[in-house]
C-alpha cells in the first residue's frame, strides 16, 4: 500500500506533461519513500513533510505503481523488503525510460560494507543513509535533491516558455509575411485591373495654366496615343487637342470649378492616332488647412464605345420609328394606287378609246405602276414586304447580277467578283436579294465619278451571343461590296440609311435604295454593316443567316407567267374597308362575269356568313379596322371550311398571315391579270368547285 502527504499550506496539484504546469503555480516536488515498516515510514514522513509531498510504498511493487503515476525529485529505498528488494527495486527503477534519471537514496540498518555500498551504487545509487536515521541528515540530503529537481523544472519550465514565445514570434512572423505577400499581390492585382481598364486617375493643382494634370494610374498611352512626358514637354497639349465644338464648354466648366465645387464634364479628345474619343472628365476639390481648393483628384473615363452604342440606339429607334410610319404611308398609296390602277382597266374595257386618249392612259397607267415600284420601295425599307426566302446559292447569284449590270456600269467602271468557294448558301428572298446587291453596286459606281474597280466579296461567320449587336447567334454568310470612291463623312454615314436621304443631285436619285437594302436584310434576320471615310471609299457588308446545308437553292425565278384557263361565274364575297378600292375590285370582277356581295367590314363579312349565304370564294383586304382580314379568313373556316379565300394586301406582316393553304395572297395594286390567276389559284386548292379546274 502506499500512501502521500502534501506540504503544508499547498494545494493538490495534477501533473502536466514532464511535470509542469504552465499557466498556474507550480506543482510541490514529490518525495517517494520506500519501506516495509510502518514505524519507518511515519518517521520519515514527519522530517519530510515540510519540503516537499511525501508519497509512502510499503512494497517494491507499490513503489512502481507510483513511479507510473508521477515524477518524483527522491526515491528513499529501503534496501532489505520482503519480496522484491531494494537493489532487484532499484534494477527495474534504472531500467525505465520514465524513471531512470530520478536519483535513489538507499535506508539500510546493515551492511555498511564496501562490498555492499559498491553493489547498492552499481545498482544507481547516489547515496546511502543508515538507520536509525538522523533526521537533520535525512532534511539535509533530500533538500538538495528536492532543490535540484525543482531548479531543473523551473529551467525546463522557462525553456518551454522560451520556446512557445519563439514559435509564437515565428508563426506571428510567418503571419505577418504571409499578410504583407498577400497585401503586395492584391496591389498588384489591383494596379493590373486599373491599368487595363480605359480609365485614368489624376491629380491637378488649382488654378495652373495651362491644364497640366499629374497621372497617378492608369494606362496614359492606351487612352491618348501619348506617353506623360509628351504632356511635360508640351504643356498645351490637352487644351490643343481638344474637339473644336466642345473647347469653349470645356473651358468653362474647368473655370467654374474654381468655386469649389465639382466637376463633372464630357467632351471629345483628339487620339493621337488622329481619331476623336470620348472622355468623361470628373474631379473632386482637395482643400487645404484653410478650406480653399489647393488640387483636384480625378479620373478620366474613355467612354467612346458607350457614346457608340448609345448612337446606335438612338439610330435603331429612329430608323424604326421612320419604318411605322413609312409602313402606314405605304399602306394608304397601295390602297390610291389599287383604285388607280383598277379604274383604269375598266375605263379600258368599257369604253372604246381614240389612240390620243388611249395614249394619255397609258402614260397615267404607267405613272401609277411607277408609283407601285416606289412604294414598293417604301415597304422594304418598313420591312413590310412578303418575302419568299430560300436557300440562295451566292455564286449563281453573282453570275446573274452580273449579265444585267454588264452595260450598266459604263466603261470606266469595272466589277471584281471574289465568290469564295466555299461560301455558304444564304437564307434569303433570291429577287430582293439579286436587286439589292444590284443597289449597292450602282451605288458604288455613283461613288467612283473617275471610274475604279468596285469589289464584290463573300465571308462565312459564326457569331455568339452579344457579339454582334442585332444578331443572334448563329451562322451567317457576308455579302461585301466596296469602292475607292468619295467616301462619306460621319454625319452623313449616320444619315444614309433614312429614306428619302441622299447625297446625289436633285433629280439623280430618290434615297430609297440603301434603305430598301437596309429594310430587306432587317426583315431576313440579318444586319447591314457600313465603313466609310472620306477619300478613301466605302465598304457595305449585308450579313444574311446562313441556309441549312441539306436543302436546295431554289431553281431561278422567271418572268414567265404560268397557265391559267378561265374561270367559271363564280358568286364571291369581297369584303374591304375602302370605298373606292372595293367598288373597283368589285367591278373588275363583275366585268368577268362574277357576282360580287360587298361587306364594308369583317363584322359584315361574318354576318353574311353566318345567314348561310351560298359563296363559292371569299376576298378580303388584310389591314382593316377592329377585325382584320385574317380574322375574317378564321372565322368562315369556322362557318364555311371548305370555303377558298384570297387575301389582299398592301403590306403583311407574315406572322399574322393564315397559313398558305387557307388562302391564296394577292398584293396591292394588281392588275385583271394577276386577279384571274389568284383566283384560279384559290379555287384549285381544295374548294367545291376545284373539280371545274382538273
Amino acid at each position: 500500500m502506499s500512501r502521500r502527504t502534501r506540504p503544508t499550506g499547498e494545494p493538490p496539484a495534477k501533473d502536466a506533461p514532464g511535470g509542469l504546469l504552465l499557466g498556474a503555480r507550480p506543482a510541490p516536488a514529490r518525495v517517494l519513500v520506500v519501506d516495509d515498516d510502518e514505524n519507518n515510514l511515519l518517521a520519515i514522513r514527519t522530517v519530510l513533510e515540510d519540503l516537499a509531498e511525501v508519497v509512502t510504498a510499503s512494497s517494491g511493487d507499490d513503489a512502481l505503481r507510483e513511479l507510473l503515476r508521477h515524477e518524483f525529485a527522491v526515491i528513499l529505498l529501503d534496501v532489505y523488503m520482503p519480496g522484491m528488494d531494494g537493489y532487484e527495486a532499484a534494477g527495474i527503477i534504472r531500467s525505465r525510460e520514465q524513471s531512470r534519471r530520478i536519483p535513489i537514496v538507499f535506508l539500510s540498518a546493515v551492511n555498511k560494507e564496501s562490498a555492499h555500498l559498491l553493489r547498492g551504487y552499481a545498482m544507481g545509487a547516489v547515496d546511502y543513509v543508515f538507520k536509525p536515521v538522523e533526521p537533520a541528515v535525512l532534511r539535509s540530503k533530500v533538500s538538495v535533491f528536492v532543490d535540484l529537481y525543482l531548479m531543473r523544472r523551473e529551467i525546463e519550465r522557462k525553456a518551454l516558455q522560451e520556446r512557445e514565445l519563439l514559435d509564437a514570434n515565428l508563426k506571428a512572423n510567418a503571419e505577418r509575411l504571409r499578410v504583407e505577400r498577400e497585401l503586395r499581390i492584391a496591389e498588384q492585382r489591383q494596379a493590373a485591373l486599373i491599368d487595363s481598364l480605359p480609365i485614368l486617375f489624376y491629380l491637378e493643382t488649382a488654378g495652373v495654366t495651362p491644364r497640366r494634370p499629374r497621372l497617378v494610374s492608369g494606362d496614359f498611352v492606351a487612352m491618348t496615343g501619348f506617353s506623360v512626358a509628351d504632356i511635360d514637354n508640351q504643356p498645351t497639349l490637352w487644351h490643343d487637342r481638344l474637339h473644336p465644338e466642345d473647347r469653349a464648354r470645356a473651358e468653362a466648366a474647368l473655370n467654374a470649378r474654381a468655386t469649389g465645387g465639382p466637376l463633372a464634364m464630357e467632351y471629345r479628345w483628339q487620339h493621337a492616332d488622329g481619331s476623336y474619343r470620348h472622355i468623361l472628365d470628373q474631379a473632386v476639390p482637395l482643400g487645404d488647412t484653410d478650406g480653399r481648393a489647393a488640387e483636384y483628384a480625378g479620373t478620366l473615363l474613355d467612354v467612346t464605345e458607350r457614346k457608340n452604342l448609345e448612337n446606335k440606339l438612338v439610330q435603331a429607334q429612329k430608323m424604326d420609328a421612320i419604318g411605322q410610319l413609312t409602313g402606314g404611308i405605304a399602306h394608304d398609296f397601295n390602297n390610291l394606287l389599287a383604285a388607280v390602277l383598277s379604274g383604269l382597266g375598266l375605263i379600258e374595257k368599257r369604253v372604246p378609246l381614240a389612240d390620243e386618249h388611249r395614249r394619255i392612259l397609258d402614260m397615267t397607267r404607267r405613272a401609277a405602276e411607277q408609283g407601285s415600284e416606289l412604294v414598293g420601295r417604301l415597304l422594304a425599307f418598313a420591312r413590310k414586304q412578303t418575302l419568299e426566302p430560300a436557300p440562295v446559292d451566292l455564286a449563281r447569284l453573282a453570275g446573274a447580277a452580273s449579265d444585267l449590270l454588264a452595260h450598266t456600269l459604263g466603261g470606266l467602271v469595272q466589277c471584281d467578283w471574289q465568290i469564295a468557294g466555299d461560301v455558304w448558301p444564304a437564307y434569303a428572298d433570291e429577287a430582293q436579294l439579286e436587286l439589292a446587291l444590284m443597289n449597292l453596286i450602282i451605288n458604288a459606281r455613283d461613288a467612283m465619278a473617275e471610274g475604279g474597280t468596285i469589289t464584290v466579296s463573300t465571308a462565312n461567320r459564326q457569331i455568339g451571343a452579344d457579339e454582334e449587336p442585332g444578331l443572334a447567334p448563329g451562322d451567317y454568310v457576308g455579302l461585301i461590296v466596296r469602292d475607292h470612291g468619295a467616301g462619306m463623312s460621319p454625319d452623313v454615314l449616320a444619315r444614309v440609311l433614312e429614306p428619302f436621304f441622299t447625297t446625289k443631285a436633285i433629280g439623280k436619285g430618290t434615297g430609297l435604295g440603301l434603305s430598301m437594302v437596309y429594310g430587306f436584310v432587317e426583315q431576313s434576320g440579318g444586319a447591314i454593316r457600313i465603313e466609310s471615310h472620306v477619300g478613301k471609299g466605302t465598304s457595305v457588308t449585308m450579313w444574311l443567316p446562313r441556309a441549312h446545308e441539306a436543302t436546295a437553292p431554289l431553281p431561278m425565278a422567271t418572268d414567265e407567267a404560268p397557265l391559267i384557263g378561265e374561270t367559271p361565274p363564280l358568286r364571291i364575297l369581297l369584303v374591304d374597308d375602302h370605298p373606292e378600292v372595293r367598288a373597283t375590285t368589285a367591278a373588275l370582277l363583275e366585268d368577268n362575269g362574277h357576282a360580287v356581295v360587298e361587306a364594308k367590314d369583317g363584322s359584315n363579312a361574318l354576318r353574311l356568313l353566318a345567314a348561310k349565304q351560298s359563296f363559292d370564294l371569299l376576298i378580303t383586304d388584310y389591314a382593316m379596322p377592329n377585325i382584320s382580314g385574317a380574322e375574317v379568313i378564321a372565322g368562315s373556316r369556322k362557318l364555311r371550311p371548305e370555303l377558298a379565300a384570297i387575301m389582299i394586301t398592301g403590306y403583311a406582316d407574315p406572322a399574322m398571315l393564315p397559313p398558305a393553304q387557307q388562302a391564296t395572297l394577292l398584293t396591292k395594286p394588281f392588275t385583271p391579270a394577276q386577279m384571274n390567276e389568284a383566283i384560279w389559284k384559290a379555287l384549285k386548292s381544295g374548294s367545291p368547285v376545284a373539280s371545274m379546274f382538273q
